[in-house]
């Protein structure tokens, strides 16, 4: 397939994220509501991705976000550079002492076990990201002078704030101009955009981001909420993916928007909250192509496991321009994030490879 990526050397980045960074909370095996500490991580969807681009993949990668200048963005921006992440496109917002200026978003994570599931609980309301507007990031700049290969963003970001919708419209808008390739997670939850209008509002906003969209991500219910697109017939849960009826739905998105150039999605069946069934599929060239099924899953945290799918995608796209084995590194890729503790990727590109080519879980000594 053809991305017609910019070529490296005229790039300072290969990649960039778009979105919102928490600081996540996490009470390791025990509940959020009995926890008497919590160990302390970075997350958030967009910047998942991008920092498994670099930790894993060894890509060269910056952020696009914005945080209160407080001790609290000091500590993400070091947790940021921690994993290797470039921090010089982060936008500071004022605040005063108690955030009623702005604040910086917390995520408490408890993983699940068994039959209970993970929990999520954010307070993300009026931080620096949300209320950040194009002007405050020079888009310009960033993917004309300084340059840029791919920029990710989602759904995600894009449903903080009217600000946030703004600001990734006119990011994608920039991207585009520039040649820079563009992914984008649909990852619709309605809990984010009742807010800011709702439906109608998430539709209207994710159909004039996908004009500027190369790799639309995102499942059944992202497409059918946000694009009005829908599979026929299709078992509700997606235990068993009418792939007739998923053809014929990208079909309809690909006529309406033919600069789609990639779709994909993961495949999770949830047996207990530690025992998963989990593949993914690409539509590239008016072809599907599947990942290994990875069935049986034995999962840690099953968090940022879908953003690390992405991760591997773009670097598969990337690296190789053949979505069969794009979708395979995205698929080992998240299913090995699955295995650690935390939002974002420990896992080594050697590791993705052996596992998309079989291998066990013998000890390596």
């Amino acid at each position: 397939m053809k991305l017609n990526l910019r070529p490296a050397e005229e790039c300072r980045f290969d990649a960039v994220s778009l979105g919102e960074i928490m600081l996540r909370l996490d009470p390791g095996e025990g509940r959020i509501r009995t926890a008497r500490s919590f160990r302390a991580w970075e997350g958030g969807g967009e910047y998942n991705v991008i920092r498994g681009l670099h930790k894993c993949f060894g890509m060269n990668t910056a952020v696009i976000t914005a945080f209160a200048d407080n001790e609290i963005g000091m500590l993400m921006k070091d947790f940021i550079e921690q994993g290797g992440v470039n921090t010089s496109l982060i936008h500071w917002k004022k605040t005063d002492g108690i955030g009623r200026l702005c604040r910086n978003g917390i995520n408490f994570t408890e993983r699940g076990f068994g039959i209970r599931g993970a929990v999520g609980c954010s307070d993300r309301a009026n931080t620096a990201i949300s209320q950040a507007t194009p002007e405050d990031f020079d888009f310009d700049y960033i993917f004309g002078e300084l340059g840029v290969r791919w920029l990710h963003t989602g759904g995600i970001y894009a449903a903080l704030s009217e600000q946030a919708c703004e600001t990734v419209i006119a990011a994608c808008k920039a991207a585009k101009k520039y040649g820079t390739v563009v992914s984008y997670d649909l990852n619709y939850r309605p809990s984010m955009w009742s807010a800011i209008g709702g439906l109608k509002k998430a539709q209207e906003v994710n159909r004039e981001v996908a004009k500027y969209v190369d790799v639309m991500i995102g499942n059944e219910e992202d497409f059918t909420a946000c694009l009005g697109f829908q599979i026929e017939g299709n078992d509700e849960n997606l235990k068993e993916l009418n792939i007739e009826g998923y053809k014929k739905m990208i079909g309809e998105a690909a006529k309406a928007y033919p600069n789609f150039k990639a779709v994909a999605t993961t495949l999770r069946t949830v047996r207990t909250a530690t025992v998963n069934d989990w593949k993914a599929i690409c539509w590239a060239d008016g072809e599907i192509h599947m990942s290994k099924e990875y069935n049986g899953l034995e999962i840690m945290d099953r968090v940022g496991g879908g953003d690390s799918f992405a991760s591997g995608l773009v670097y598969g796209l990337m690296t190789t321009g053949d979505p069969e084995k794009a979708v395979n590194y995205g698929a080992a890729h998240g299913a090995l994030a699955m295995t650690t503790p935390g939002d974002t990727s420990m896992a080594s590109v050697r590791e993705v490879e052996a596992i998309m080519g079989g291998a066990g879980a013998r000890v390596k000594r």
